[in-house]
């Protein structure tokens, strides 16, 4: 019981941790300010953790379809950031992502494949686009393969952490998990 509290206090530790300024793509190359984009939010981290939460909870082609439709969506909203294009209520969506996709890992929502790729699809459409908002003077392949591989980390991790949740601890830590997202998400949006 006691390790389950902890994990549970460490992800609500991960949604408590302090902005930190991006890097700087003269000094730090393209790549790293990229990479480093989504690991500086708690936001981007808590939302995309719990995208491979919920993969590996509906399993199966889910576990690959969901994270690879979120990448992929997300690609498409930082080339619309890029092209100047705006997309209202980025910031507001990105925490909407955290407590919708939280609470579908919380109530173990089982969707099918196409209906997870549907739901995280929506929300990474912004989370590219505050990406690609705040590319500065990074180079956009670079930068675009860094923030792009770091989101992948975090869906894999979360993966691992819903397999092994699954595994070891019961299905109901993975669920405790998605409560403590979302409980997480609410607080990051009344800004406390």
């Amino acid at each position: 019981m006691l390790r389950k509290a902890a994990i549970a206090a460490a992800m609500l530790a991960a949604g408590t941790m302090p902005a930190f300024a991006h890097l700087d793509p003269a000094e730090h190359g393209s790549f790293m300010a990229g990479f480093t984009h989504p690991l500086f939010g708690a936001d981007h981290i808590l939302a995309m953790v719990a995208v491979g939460l919920w993969a590996a909870m509906l399993g199966r082609r889910a576990l690959w379809l969901v994270p690879g439709a979120f990448v992929g969506t997300m690609m498409i909203g930082f080339l619309a950031a890029a092209a100047g294009l705006a997309l209202p209520f980025v910031e507001p969506m990105i925490l909407a992502s955290v407590v919708v996709i939280g609470l579908m890992v919380a109530m173990a929502f089982a969707v099918s494949a196409p209906a997870g790729m549907a739901v995280v699809g929506v929300f990474a459409l912004f989370h590219g686009h505050a990406h690609g908002g705040e590319m500065g003077q990074a180079g956009l392949l670079g930068y675009a393969l860094g923030f792009a591989a770091a989101t992948a980390m975090l869906h894999l991790a979360g993966i691992g952490l819903g397999l092994a949740f699954g595994t070891f601890a019961g299905r109901w830590t993975t669920r405790a998990a998605g409560v403590v997202t979302a409980l997480a998400g609410l607080w990051l949006a009344a800004g406390v």
